[in-house]
């Protein structure tokens, strides 16, 4: 009776491990905190004030938007209160009726955050108007009018940076759910698909990745997090991609790679993490920005091929089907990286690939009919 629901459990348990495991999210966060810093160092955020207002979350930079202006405006409004009463302007003090006031209709604490108000926002209804009666009024009118242009220069610039951050730019390029293995052009290759979700282009493109994992010298030191550099590559190159339509990056597995010395029944019992960055720049903004992402061994299948998502019409048209975008058939593969380079007759030694819940796969019969260039 329970059985169904204890291994869901043991699923969702083994599923956050994984996930609390990761130094890299699947959409490119960090997962990583620091610790004991010196509070002496937290100044140092506040020294770079303009980089801590850009980074923190968009509700603390609209309360600190809001906190701004309405403290700017009650502090001027007080020292408008403090002319007025000096002049004698107020109601309770009862001015004379050939009484000349500082400023005209501002006679309360009320009235003095009004006329404070429609200074700063040059909004001006006329019913508060500066009289050249008080020198100091006219100088207070200069300091907030200024005041004022540079607080609306800033929380506009802080506004206007957070929403043309690169992060968001980020947000529209994909990459596939997983990472598969299988011969291409004669080379066992590690592929991975990514793709642009909007037409402009990214110039400038750079692939390359990292692999993390926890190794053990000869000395006996422990490092966690090594990283050992992976080569990604396109079919015409790794440098400068034509970033047009979506790509499918290859890591070839020689000799000299760390995926060398995997099979496929050990392949997901290892413990590594896989990043991938893509560097690039936005062709309509002019902003360089990173994509991140990472691959655990669960999310890399061994055996299989992405599916041809590249069309042509029957009008010319180059047409992009994004329905097959993390689809896979399985392929004759080798179950070893050594197995296909040193042992003849090895290099399609399995047709079933490894097996991989979650992620979908379909048979195909003829792949020459779907995709036509």
């Amino acid at each position: 009776m329970f059985g169904p629901f204890s291994k869901r459990l043991q699923d969702y348990l083994a599923e956050r491990k994984r996930r609390r495991a990761r130094l890299v999210t699947k959409d490119g966060h960090c997962n990583i905190e620091y610790g004991n810093i010196k509070y002496s160092k937290h100044f140092a955020f506040l020294a770079d004030y303009w980089t801590t207002f850009v980074e923190i979350r968009w509700r603390f930079v609209l309360l600190v938007f809001i906190a701004t202006f309405t403290l700017s405006w009650f502090i001027f409004g007080l020292l408008w209160y403090w002319i007025a009463r000096s002049n004698g302007d107020l109601t309770w003090q009862e001015p004379p009726e050939d009484h000349a006031p500082c400023v005209d209709n501002v006679v309360g604490l009320t009235t003095a955050f009004l006329y404070s108000l429609e200074t700063q926002t040059t909004i001006g209804y006329g019913g508060r108007a500066l009289t050249p009666v008080c020198p100091g009024a006219v100088a207070l009118i200069i300091i907030q009018s200024l005041l004022g242009a540079v607080i609306n220069c800033f929380m506009c610039g802080i506004i206007l940076s957070k929403i043309s951050s690169p992060k968001k730019r980020a947000k529209t390029i994909s990459f596939s759910d997983m990472a598969v293995i299988s011969p291409k052009n004669g080379a066992l290759c590690l592929s991975i698909r990514v793709a642009n979700l909007r037409k402009t282009l990214m110039i400038g493109s750079q692939i390359y990745g990292k692999l993390l994992r926890t190794t053990h010298t000869a000395d006996g030191e422990t490092i966690i997090m090594d990283q050992v550099n992976i080569e990604f590559m396109v079919d015409a190159g790794k440098d400068n991609l034509f970033f047009v339509c979506p790509l499918t990056l290859r890591h070839v597995i020689c000799k000299g790679s760390p995926f060398f010395e995997m099979a496929v029944d050990t392949l997901h019992k290892q413990e590594f993490e896989l990043v991938v960055f893509l560097d690039c720049t936005a062709e309509s903004t002019s902003s360089s920005c990173q994509v991140r992402t990472s691959f655990i061994p669960q999310e890399i299948m061994w055996g299989y091929n992405f599916l041809p998502i590249i069309s042509r019409s029957k009008e010319g048209k180059y047409r992009v089907d994004f329905s097959n975008f993390s689809k896979v058939v399985p392929v004759a593969t080798a179950h070893c990286a050594y197995c296909f380079h040193n042992i003849k007759g090895h290099h399609h030694h399995s047709k079933d690939g490894l097996d991989n819940q979650g992620f979908e796969v379909i048979d195909i019969h003829d792949p020459a009919s779907i995709t036509k260039m």
